[in-house]
């Protein structure tokens, strides 16, 4: 592979999308588990504020076919279909709080795993069946 100058310099993922039949139900599945405040929502798409200056975009299934205009430009098409997998952090101490959280609301945990670098990680569903992880620190070299 040829050596092309300097890597592109970044200071860590600003957005993650799932895509979802239902915007509404996913957005208060995501609000009501985590307390994310939304900054855009309607039919179409809800960006929920995830802490550490994240944005969790829930998009409607199969409306991001064509170029979506703005004021400012076009963004291009996008859209994905199966169960996606999206991460949030949590502290090692809110592992025990977290699972009875899940399980007070009839969330079903369909994994725990317990790393070899250390941490671990919850696994279970939100409603359109994408794998939501809760994971503490240590399971990454970087957290």
């Amino acid at each position: 592979m040829r050596e092309h100058g300097n890597v592109l310099k970044t200071n860590g993922i600003v957005e993650t999308a799932l895509y979802v039949a239902d915007v509404r139900r996913s957005a208060d599945f995501y609000r009501s588990l985590f307390g994310f405040k939304s900054m855009l929502d309607d039919d179409e798409l809800c960006a929920l504020a995830v802490p550490g200056n994240a944005v969790l975009l829930l998009f409607k299934k199969g409306t991001r076919l064509k170029p979506f205009e703005t004021p400012g430009g076009a963004i291009p098409t996008h859209d994905a279909s199966g169960r996606m997998h999206v991460s949030f952090k949590i502290s090692a101490g809110s592992l025990d709080e977290c699972k009875r959280e899940l399980a007070a609301r009839a969330i079903r945990i369909e994994s725990r795993v317990d790393w070899p670098r250390g941490g671990s990680s919850l696994y279970f569903r939100d409603p359109d069946e994408h794998l939501v992880e809760l994971i503490t620190p240590g399971v990454w070299e970087n957290y």
